[in-house]
C-alpha cells in the first residue's frame, strides 16, 4: 500500500477516561499492513459504546485470521482487508466465517486499499458482509461511525438471540410438563425472557410461594448470576436488601421498580404466588414496564397450566399404580388357577394310565378266575359231586385273585410314591449296609427263580439320604432285576464310588435293552420288548419311581446295556456325605 493510501486521523485524541470500561467488545483487525493496526488501535484507544469499552484482536493474515477466528467466536466486529497473501484473501475469508465457522452475529467491514481489486457493488452483492470501505476514506470520525453502527447491529442479533434462547426454554418447558422439573425450566425461561425484553444482562431470582403456606416459607424456582446456587433451596438465606424486597412484594402484592432493581409480583388462580427479583443496571422506562407487567400477566397462566398438568401426573401415577397393583393380583390369580388345571389336567391323565393298566394287566387273571369258576359250576352238576376236584380248582382260583391282590396293592403304593410333594427326612445313611438289607428281603423271591444275589463294597460309602425313600428307590432295582432276569442268573450289587459320587450299580444277565428301550426307559406306564422271565407283573411305574426319588436327593440314576440280551446294569449315583471326609460333587 502507498503512502496515499495510509489511514488519515483528523480528529485529536481524547485523554483517556480515569477508569477503563468493566465490559468489552472484541475487536478483530485481520491486514497485512502494521501501519494499518497501528492506526485502528491509535484511533480507537478510548473507544466507548453504553459504557462499554474494546478489545482490539489482530492478525496479519487470512490464515492468521482463521485461527483468531476459531478462537475467539465471540468476536463482535471484524475489519478486514481484501487483498492479503492473495488478492481475494479476504473475501476467501468472509466465506470461511459465514459457511465453515457458522459464525452469523460477528459484523464484517471490509477495507481495501485498492477498490478495483474487489468492486463495491458485487462485493456487497455476493458476500455475506454488513459495510465496504476504501482506506482512504476512514478516518477517525468515519472509523468510529462505522464501527458504532456495525456493534449497534451486533448488539440487536445479541438481543435477538436473547430473546430466542429464552423463547426456546419456555416451549421447551411447555413440552415437558409432565416433567418433575417443567416448573423449574418454566421458572429459568422467565428470567432469561425477561433479561432479553429489558435488553439487559441481569442478576435474579424467581420464588414461588405455596397456596395456603407460611409466609415465611418459600422456594427458588430459579437463579441467574450471583443468585444461580439458589435454583432448589427452600426459604433460603438471602441478603438483607433481597429478602426485604421479596417479603414486601409477598405482603403488597403489586410490582416495584426501583433504579436497579425490579420486583415483579404475580398471583396464580390456584392461590400460589410468584415473585421474580431482578437485578440490571439499568431504570427501566414505562415502555419496559408496561411490557413487563403484560408479560407478567401471561405468566400465571403459563404457571397454572404447569401446576394443573403436574396434578394429573400425579393422578396418572396414582392410576397406573392402581391398575398395576390390579394387574398384579389378576396374574396371581390366573396363575393359580393355571396351576390348578394343570393338576387336574395330570390326575386325569394319572387316572387314564391308571384305568388302561387295569384293564390290560387285571384282563388275564379274571379271565382265569371266570374259566375256572365255569369249571367249578359243571363239576357242581355231575352226580355225585366230585369235591377234590371242586376243592382243586378253588385253589387254582385263589393264586390269580392273590396276584391281583399284590397288583392292586402295588399300584396304590406306586401312586403315592409318584405324587409330586415327595418330603425327605435326610440323615447319614451307610449306603452298604441299606443294600444289604434290601438284598437280604429279596432272597426268597430270587431263590424261587434259582437266582444268585451277591454284593459286592469297593469302597464304603456314606450318603445324606432319607432312608425310607432310598430304600424304596434300591428296592426298584433289586426287584427289577429279578423280575427280568434269566432262572438261575446272577444278580450283583456294588458299591463304591463314581464320578467323585457314590455309586451303587445292579448288574444283570437278563434280555437287556433295545435303543428304544433307552429312550423311553425311565417314563411313567412304560412297557419295554422285554418280559418278565416268570410271568410277573409289571405296572410301568418302578423305574419312573427311583428316578424321582434318586433326583430329589440331588443324585443320578443310569441305565447302560450293550444289547438285546447282553444284560443291563442300573447305577444310582448319590453325593458323598461331606461328614465323612470324603469329595463330594
Amino acid at each position: 500500500m502507498s503512502g496515499d493510501d495510509l489511514l488519515v486521523f483528523l480528529d485529536d485524541a481524547e485523554e483517556a477516561p480515569a477508569t477503563a470500561p468493566t465490559k468489552i467488545w472484541k475487536i478483530a483487525v485481520i491486514d497485512d499492513e502494521p501501519a494499518v493496526h497501528d492506526g485502528t488501535r491509535f484511533a480507537l484507544y478510548d473507544y466507548s459504546l453504553n459504557g462499554q469499552g474494546i478489545e482490539i484482536l489482530t492478525a496479519n493474515s487470512a490464515e492468521e485470521g482463521r485461527r483468531l477466528i476459531d478462537r475467539h467466536p465471540d468476536l463482535a466486529v471484524i475489519l478486514l482487508d481484501v487483498v492479503m497473501e492473495t488478492d481475494s484473501a479476504g473475501l476467501d475469508l468472509v466465506e470461511y466465517i459465514r459457511n465453515v465457522a457458522r459464525n452469523d452475529m460477528v459484523r464484517i467491514i471490509l477495507r481495501t486499499g485498492q477498490p478495483g481489486q474487489a468492486p463495491e457493488r458485487r462485493v456487497i452483492v455476493d458476500y455475506d458482509i454488513n459495510d465496504y470501505k476504501a482506506k482512504t476514506e476512514l478516518t477517525a470520525d468515519k472509523l468510529f461511525t462505522a464501527l458504532t453502527a456495525a456493534l449497534r447491529s451486533y448488539q440487536q442479533l445479541q438481543r435477538m438471540e436473547e430473546t430466542r434462547r429464552g423463547l426456546e426454554i419456555i416451549i421447551d418447558a411447555a413440552a415437558k410438563l409432565f416433567d418433575l422439573k417443567s416448573m423449574q425450566r418454566l421458572a429459568e425461561g422467565v428470567l432469561t425472557q425477561i433479561g432479553s425484553l429489558l435488553k439487559v444482562e441481569c442478576a435474579g431470582i424467581l420464588v414461588l410461594r405455596e397456596a395456603g403456606g407460611a409466609a415465611e416459607t418459600f422456594t427458588v424456582l430459579a437463579g441467574s448470576g450471583v443468585y444461580a446456587g439458589l435454583t432448589g433451596a427452600v426459604t433460603p438465606p438471602l441478603n438483607g436488601d433481597v429478602s426485604r424486597l421479596v417479603h414486601e412484594a409477598f405482603a403488597l402484592r403489586r410490582h416495584q421498580f426501583l433504579d436497579q432493581q425490579s420486583v415483579l409480583y404475580l398471583r396464580t388462580a390456584s392461590g400460589r404466588e410468584v415473585v421474580v427479583l431482578l437485578e440490571a443496571q439499568k431504570t427501566l422506562s414505562d415502555t419496559d414496564r408496561a411490557l413487563v407487567e403484560v408479560f407478567c400477566g401471561k405468566l400465571s397462566i403459563a404457571f397454572d397450566n404447569v401446576i394443573l398438568y403436574e396434578q394429573l401426573a400425579e393422578a396418572n401415577a396414582r392410576l397406573e399404580q392402581r391398575v398395576e397393583e390390579r394387574t398384579r393380583e389378576l396374574t396371581a390369580a390366573n396363575e393359580r388357577l393355571a396351576l390348578q388345571r394343570e393338576i387336574l389336567k395330570r390326575s386325569n391323565a394319572f387316572k387314564s394310565d391308571i384305568l388302561g393298566m387295569v384293564a390290560h394287566d387285571l384282563k388275564n387273571p379274571i379271565s382265569v378266575i371266570l374259566g375256572r369258576s365255569e369249571i367249578i359250576g359243571e363239576l357242581i352238576d355231575r352226580d355225585p359231586v366230585p369235591v377234590e376236584m371242586i376243592r382243586a380248582q378253588i385253589g387254582r382260583i385263589v393264586e390269580p385273585a392273590q396276584a391281583m391282590t399284590r397288583m392292586i396293592e402295588q399300584l396304590l403304593k406306586d401312586a403315592m410314591n409318584d405324587h409330586l410333594d415327595v418330603r425327605l427326612r435326610p440323615e447319614a445313611v451307610d449306603l452298604g449296609g441299606l443294600v444289604a438289607d434290601v438284598i437280604e428281603d429279596h432272597r426268597p423271591g430270587a431263590a424261587r427263580k434259582q437266582q444268585s444275589l451277591a454284593i459286592e463294597i469297593v469302597e464304603p460309602m456314606v450318603v445324606e439320604a432319607d432312608p425310607d425313600r432310598l430304600r424304596e428307590a434300591i428296592e426298584n432295582i433289586i426287584s427289577n432285576a429279578i423280575k427280568y432276569s434269566p432262572i438261575g442268573g446272577p444278580i450283583v450289587a456294588r458299591i463304591g464310588r463314581a464320578d467323585r459320587m457314590a455309586a451303587l450299580s445292579v448288574a444283570d444277565r437278563g434280555p437287556g435293552l433295545s435303543p428304544e428301550d433307552i429312550g423311553r426307559l425311565f417314563g411313567r406306564f412304560q412297557r419295554l420288548s422285554a418280559k418278565p422271565s416268570a410271568g410277573e407283573s409289571s405296572t410301568g411305574l418302578g423305574l419312573s419311581i427311583a428316578k424321582h426319588i434318586v433326583a430329589l436327593h440331588g443324585g443320578r440314576l443310569e441305565a447302560a446295556s450293550a444289547g438285546p440280551g447282553q444284560g443291563t446294569t442300573f447305577t444310582i449315583k448319590l453325593p458323598v456325605r461331606a461328614e465323612d471326609g470324603s469329595d463330594s460333587e
